[in-house]
């Protein structure tokens, strides 16, 4: 008779055991044998206009990495004035002399009205500084948002209660208009009015400044998704077993949490981009003459009655770039979570 009891009792302790594991380890692999992952790449190759962008996206990517190399084999700088070197190129107004900018064999996207700079590798570097620019902001924003939201959200108490009130004050916060104001007082601080500002301590100091208005919104999304996974079986089982708070939070929580990390983080590059290239655009950040897609297009704007083309360059880079990137992170989103795919 003891033999039915212990029959009908294992199937319970399996049960309780499956309840305990965490969503991941709940999941484990797909009923095809597949993990999680394998599955959401599978989904995200199908999805053909997330590999297109994701393609037009690397391209970029490398474009900036090996900008220097392609303007060694092009066989042209960014900072040379070859309009003020050969008097041919410019005329008396200093517009390009050949049409459409300047186009030709010599100059691929023609020259920069004025001081007659190449556009080809000034787009080329521009891309180079605008992409790490965003992307250091973007890692840095991301782990920074990280530590806090998961410290906030598995602590609680008094310690949840003021990183949300920091967090709200930061969003609230009119984040461009500070830089506006902020920027030249900083300057003024680390430099001395009468020298130069080097452009290492201007884009350490932009990615610090961005970086520290940008980490509370991964935060606030952290924070809420471990505040809901803090209660849940496997948790409460972690620490029966004795874990340490940095086992569970590594070891249980963190893995359950890189699907909204990391579809936040795709959505972020490339609206740091954009705010980089309009604080540029307004005179904050980089300025010319360092390469730079804001620069670019500021510079375009004084001379785009007389030279369309020069502006069309940096303009359209900038707008496929930031276009594929959310295309990119919209079909990263749907890969990893196919419920949210409309």
């Amino acid at each position: 008779m003891t033999i039915p009891t212990s029959n009908a009792a294992a199937p319970l302790e399996a049960a309780d055991v499956t309840a305990a594991l965490p969503p991941e380890s709940s999941a484990g692999k797909g009923g095809d044998g597949r993990s999680p992952g394998k599955l959401a790449w599978r989904r995200f190759k199908r999805d053909r206009t997330g590999v297109i962008s994701a393609y037009v996206v690397i391209f970029f990517f490398v474009v900036g990495i090996a900008a220097p190399l392609i303007a060694k084999l092009y066989g042209k700088d960014p900072y040379t004035t070859y309009g003020q070197n050969d008097t041919s190129l410019l005329d008396d107004f200093g517009s390009p002399v050949l049409p459409n900018g300047g186009i030709s064999g010599d100059f691929w996207f023609g020259i920069e009205p004025g001081l007659g700079r190449d556009v080809f590798t000034f787009l080329l570097y521009g891309i180079r500084n605008s992409l790490l620019i965003a992307a250091a902001t973007t890692l840095l924003v991301t782990v920074i948002g990280i530590a806090i939201g998961i410290t906030a959200g598995y602590l609680g108490g008094k310690t949840d209660y003021l990183v949300g009130r920091v967090i709200d004050i930061l969003l609230a916060f009119p984040s461009t208009l500070f830089f506006i104001a902020f920027w030249p007082v900083l300057l003024s601080i680390l430099v001395d009015p009468e020298e130069n500002t080097p452009v290492w301590l201007t884009v350490v100091t932009l990615i610090s400044v961005m970086t520290a208005f940008g980490w509370a919104s991964i935060a606030r999304l952290l924070r809420g998704e471990v505040l809901a996974l803090r209660e849940r079986e496997f948790v409460e089982a972690a620490k029966v077993t004795g874990a340490s708070p940095a086992r569970i939070i590594f070891k249980e929580l963190l893995p359950n949490l890189w699907t909204p990390i990391l579809i936040q983080a795709t959505l972020a590059l490339p609206a740091y981009v954009t705010a980089e290239a309009g604080l540029a655009f307004l005179g904050v950040g980089l300025t010319s003459p360092t390469p730079d897609w804001g620069v670019m297009i500021q510079r375009g704007s004084d001379v785009y009655q007389s030279d369309i083309t020069f502006m069309l360059f940096p303009g359209a880079s900038m707008v496929i770039f930031v276009i594929a990137f959310n295309l990119l992170g919209d079909s990263v989103r749907d890969a990893l979570d196919p419920k949210t795919k409309r």
